[in-house]
C-alpha cells in the first residue's frame, strides 16, 4: 500500500499519493508465469514417433512405370485410355503386379479432383498388390527449395 511521509497540508490532512503501487501486480504476474512454465510440459504430450522426411526427387521415367491420371471429374485414365470403373482398374493392376520387377504406379491427379477419387486408386493398387505408389506433382515455381 502506498503511503506519503511528507508534511501535512494546511487543513492538517495528508496529501493524497496519486501513484499506483505495481508490486502486487508484478507478484501476481510472476506467480502466473511460474504456473504456466510448470503446466505446459504436462499439457503437451505426444506419442514419440519418427515422421517421414520430405524429399523432392525428380521422377525416374521408366517404360514399365504405370501412370494413372485422374481428371477433375474423377475419371481414370491408364496410358491415355479411359478406364470405365475401379474394378477394371484393379484387374489391370493385378496383371501388372505379377511382373518381375514389379512396376511402379504413378498417380497424376488434377488439382480440382476430390481426394476420394485418388484414394480409390490407392486402394485399388493395394488390392492388386502393387508395392510402390507415387504421386506426380508440379515443382514449385522457383524450383526445388530447401
Amino acid at each position: 500500500m502506498a503511503m506519503s511521509v511528507g508534511p501535512a497540508d494546511d487543513n492538517g490532512e495528508d496529501q493524497m499519493n496519486s501513484t499506483i503501487n505495481t508490486t502486487p501486480l508484478v507478484d501476481v504476474m510472476l506467480v502466473l508465469l511460474i504456473i504456466f512454465l510448470i503446466t505446459i510440459p504436462v499439457v503437451t504430450q505426444t506419442i514419440k514417433m519418427e515422421l517421414p522426411k520430405e524429399r523432392n526427387l525428380p521422377t525416374q521415367t521408366k517404360p514399365e512405370n504405370i501412370v494413372i491420371q485422374i481428371n477433375r471429374d474423377g475419371e481414370y485414365y491408364w496410358a491415355m485410355q479411359r478406364v470405365p470403373d475401379i474394378e477394371t482398374l484393379v484387374t489391370r493392376l493385378k496383371t501388372e503386379s505379377v511382373k518381375d520387377p514389379q512396376p511402379e504406379v504413378h498417380i497424376r491427379g488434377d488439382q480440382e479432383v476430390r481426394y476420394e477419387a485418388i484414394g480409390r486408386v490407392i486402394v485399388a493398387c493395394q488390392r492388386a498388390g502393387i508395392l510402390k505408389v507415387g504421386f506426380i506433382t508440379e515443382p514449385p515455381p522457383g524450383g526445388v527449395t530447401r
